[in-house]
């Protein structure tokens, strides 16, 4: 199971949110590629970057940023936020980005992602956010009525590299992962998921090891990292 840290991007500065909210926003860093750099240095061997402002206003806003941040280091990166069609897609790809993150449009043009997946094998990654088990949308503001389990079933056979799920309720909250949501997703479909939202120790991190073996790959970890609460070479260590 590999340890990903999270670099998120609002007006080209390194923050986290709680729970999604633009207001509840903490900054880390006004520069995210010395952020990158530092969890390089400490064993990371894949990077998460989100555009924030690109996920709320449904197009790329933090470009220039991510290519500083691909420019800066040599661990590839997976990039999400206001991804919306084939010509974004095929931009990122084209500038170095390692995966390609498709959230809110995977529920409303689920076709994008299979037609994504065709052109650009292996390089499509599906964020299914869930708020109490239904899959919320545009930067979270928004919770549609499909479960998130159903729509991980709708790419089952189209080649989507992995499914980075989030349940929305432990975002930032440092209250632990939820295993037994992620792991009932995880025995749902045969594609590898990532797990994300409320990872706060190394506990966290032992208790989400215990359910690799249903196809839980990877974890998401941002907060915790930045407070000192987990540490990421510990993490990697029992990982491995």
């Amino acid at each position: 199971m590999i340890i990903i840290p999270a670099v998120d991007i609002k007006q080209g500065k390194c923050v986290r949110l709680l729970q999604g909210r633009m207001e509840e926003t903490t900054y880390y860093s006004d520069d995210p590629v010395k952020m990158a750099q530092r969890w390089e240095s400490q064993g990371a061997s894949l990077i998460h970057v989100i555009d924030l402002d690109g996920a709320f206003a449904k197009q790329v806003k933090n470009l220039q940023t991510i290519r500083d941040i691909l420019a800066g280091i040599n661990v590839p990166i997976q990039v999400g936020g206001g991804i919306r069609d084939l010509k974004t897609i095929e931009m990122y790809v084209n500038t170095g980005v390692s995966k390609v993150i498709i959230g809110s449009e995977a529920l409303y043009n689920p076709g994008l992602v299979k037609d994504a997946c065709q052109q650009f094998q292996g390089k499509i990654v599906v964020g299914i956010d869930a708020r109490d088990g239904m899959v919320a949308v545009e930067g979270w503001s928004r919770t549609s009525e499909t479960k998130a389990i159903d729509l991980a079933k709708e790419f089952e056979s189209c080649g989507v590299a992995a499914i980075n799920f989030t349940d929305i309720h432990r975002d930032g909250m440092q209250t632990g992962p939820n295993i037994e949501e992620t792991a009932a997703l995880a025995d749902a479909v045969s594609i590898p998921i990532v797990a994300s939202g409320g990872v706060s120790t190394i506990q966290d991190i032992k208790n989400l090891l215990e359910i690799e073996n249903k196809g839980v790959t990877g974890v998401i970890t941002g907060r915790a990292l930045y407070e000192g609460s987990l540490d990421l070479k510990e993490a990697i260590g029992i990982s491995k």
